[in-house]
This record gives C-alpha cells, sequence and structure tokens, in this order.
C-alpha cells in the first residue's frame, strides 16, 4: 500500500518514525459525463482566466482568496515550516478509554506503518502499552494544510489511527428530535426488545453491498448486447393500523426468515392494545324492547303489583290480573318519577288488601276490575 504522509508519533521522549497508510478503499463504480446526442466524454479543463489556455497539473498551485478577491500564494514550503509540532509529527496528548470516544466525532481511518528498523521496537512498545490499558490515544497531527485530532488504538498487530472531527465541528441536534410528548408503553418495549432478539447478531464479513452488484452485472449485459435483468416490482405492503402490530408482524416475519416456527400467541389472530390481549370479535347490534302503548288519563300500578308477585306466586296471581290494565309500563320521563311514587304507596296497600281476601272465593267469583284509588295531592 501506497503511503500518502511520513513523519513520527511523539510519545514523550519516544520518537516512532512511521508512513500513513489508508485503511480504507472505495469499491463503489464510479460514471463519466458523457454528451448524450453522440456519446462523446464531457472533460473539464483547468484553464487559466488571464492568458485563456489550458495548464497542466504541475503548473497549479494554491492560494488565498482575501476579501478584496486578491489571491496570495502560498506554497508547500510556507505549510511546512509553520510554528506548530504536528506538521510532521503525531503527537500524543492523553490517554483516555475508548468509550470516551463519540462516533460522531470519527472520520477517515489509516493504518500506522513502522518506517525502517530502528522504528520497529519502539512501535510494538507503544502496541502492547494500548493493549494492555485498554485504552486509546488522542493525538494532534497535520495533513493537508490543516492540523486534525485523531485517536490511536490497535487493530490485530497494527496501529490504526481514526481522525477525528473537532468538538466544534460536530452540531448540536438542535430540533432533531420529535417535538411531540410520545408515551412508549411497556408492552411495545417487549416486542421491540423480541424484534431485537430475534434478528440477532450479524457476522460483518458476510455482509456485501448488494447495489454495487447488481450495476456491475447490468453494466456486463449491456456491454454484451444483452437486456439486463429487472426486478419485480415489490407486492404493496399491507396498511398498518398500530404501532403494536407492526411489531409483531416484523417478529413473525423474523422468525419465518430464519426458519424458526412463530409462537401460537403471535398466528391466533389476536390484536393486543398494551393491557391486554383481546380476539377479534363481531359486533352485533341489539333491537331496543318494545314500549307498549299508554292509556291517556291513568296512572298505572300494575308495575308495584308485578314486583309483588314475585315472592308469592299463587297467593298473588288473581290480585295481579284485578289490578292489571291496558296502561304502559313505563311512560315518558317525567311521568316515570311520579308513577314510581305511587307505586311505592300502592305497594303497601294492595299487600294489605290481598291478605283479608280469600284465595278459594277469587277462584269461583269472575274478576273484576279494580277501581283505581284516588291520589291526593
Amino acid at each position: 500500500m501506497r503511503s500518502i504522509w511520513n513523519g513520527a508519533i511523539s510519545f514523550g521522549l519516544v520518537s516512532i518514525p512511521i508512513k500513513l497508510v489508508n485503511a480504507t478503499e472505495s469499491h463503489s463504480v464510479s460514471f463519466r459525463q458523457i454528451h448524450t446526442e453522440d456519446g462523446g466524454r464531457i472533460r473539464y479543463r483547468k484553464v487559466c482566466e488571464l492568458e485563456d489556455r489550458e495548464v497542466a497539473q504541475a503548473e497549479i498551485g494554491k492560494a488565498y482568496e482575501d476579501a478584496d478577491g486578491t489571491m496570495i500564494p502560498i506554497t508547500d514550503e510556507d505549510l511546512a515550516q509553520l510554528p506548530i509540532p504536528t506538521a510532521k509529527t503525531i503527537e500524543i496528548v492523553a490517554f483516555v478509554p475508548a468509550d470516551r470516544i463519540d462516533p460522531l466525532q470519527m472520520d477517515a481511518a489509516y493504518y500506522l506503518s513502522a518506517n525502517g528498523v530502528p522504528a520497529a521496537k519502539p512501535y510494538t512498545l507503544l502496541r502492547e502499552a494500548l493493549k494492555r490499558s485498554q485504552k486509546v490515544a488522542i493525538a494532534k497531527y497535520a495533513l493537508r494544510g490543516r492540523e486534525r485530532l485523531g485517536m490511536l488504538r490497535v487493530v490485530d498487530d497494527v496501529i490504526a489511527m481514526h481522525g477525528l472531527l473537532w468538538p466544534d465541528e460536530i452540531r448540536v441536534p438542535e430540533g432533531v428530535a420529535p417535538d411531540t410528548n410520545v408515551t412508549v408503553r411497556d408492552k411495545e418495549l417487549d416486542l421491540a426488545d423480541a424484534l431485537m432478539d430475534t434478528l440477532g447478531e450479524v457476522d460483518l464479513a458476510d455482509l456485501h453491498d448488494d447495489y454495487r452488484e447488481a450495476v456491475e452485472e447490468m453494466i456486463t449485459a449491456k456491454a454484451s448486447g444483452e437486456h439486463p435483468a429487472t426486478s419485480p416490482s415489490p407486492a404493496p405492503g399491507a396498511k398498518v393500523l398500530d404501532l403494536m402490530a407492526a411489531l409483531e408482524k416484523s417478529v413473525r416475519e423474523a422468525k419465518e426468515s430464519r426458519g424458526e416456527e412463530p409462537d401460537a400467541k403471535e398466528t391466533d389472530g389476536t390484536e393486543t392494545d398494551g393491557t391486554e390481549t383481546r380476539a377479534k370479535a363481531e359486533v352485533r347490534r341489539i333491537s331496543p324492547r318494545a314500549t307498549p302503548k299508554q292509556t291517556p288519563g291513568k296512572k298505572s300500578t300494575s308495575t308495584a303489583t308485578k314486583k309483588t308477585t314475585t315472592t308469592t306466586k299463587k297467593s298473588q296471581s288473581q290480585s295481579q290480573r284485578q289490578s292489571e290494565s291496558p296502561a304502559s309500563a313505563s311512560a315518558s320521563a317525567s311521568a316515570s318519577a311520579s308513577a314510581s311514587a305511587s307505586a311505592k304507596k300502592s305497594t303497601r296497600t294492595t299487600k294489605k288488601t290481598t291478605a283479608t281476601k280469600s284465595t278459594t272465593t277469587a277462584k269461583k267469583t269472575p274478576a273484576k276490575k279494580a277501581t283505581p284509588r284516588k291520589r291526593t295531592a
């Protein structure tokens, strides 16, 4: 691997000559811009504005543009002579636990290679010290015209360095979180935990870029004059009405994708509302009871009589037939209140009356309609 920077690690008074090598590489498919009418390549040419001609890379330098548009030339020698110790040195400033580093700060990754045989011993010393302490080293270094922050850690038998963003380069997540009050129930958290357990862990080495592979297959097909394969349109997903249903369905699908059998409670067609499980049921409308017609001008005492007959059916059946009238058992809201009060009074009277009458006489003598008792205001 080609080194992109040569310098040294400053570990107190120990200096370790190293070479900086990129630890990552991009495998994304790159495209060129073309003229769609004739397929001609579109190129960007570097042209001098003063001479109006294209210039070679060797003729190109760098400059700082002042506020008034003046260009101040800056050379590599100017940057190399800056009065900072990190111009060609990775200066370790502290050792901290790895969990102190926020992943948001991590930037590009590099491998640090010992530069020459004399660097092998101090390099190994630093590597083993990092391993035994289970800490990472925080360092400052200069690269590509600016001072940067870095984190040194051990990867296998190599010291790796992660570029870190300065703390003031990380934005505060203001206004990003939901601004509404949301309550998450324990049942929802339980289902989320079940989904996490079902998905389990994965070996990152088994993951690959499906999109890049599909692009490469498409390019190969078009280069050979074939029609590239097209993927079928995904089936529209069912509309999920609530979060609980989505979590339950996700757990079932995750188990099925792993060849596991879903639990019985996950396939019995039940719905969960967070506090209890209820089966899907059909709601039927109950028709109201029929209300008998009311005879105007008469108050009914049949309600009180019917209450009396529930205790002794034989001795009061005759009294019930005598006291029944075609009046309604239920009247309007205002009449019902007064009828209820009268019924309580007539109940006591009816009990006394039925006690004095003979049951045998009532069977022989045809029943007579009872004359309604006058009420006193």
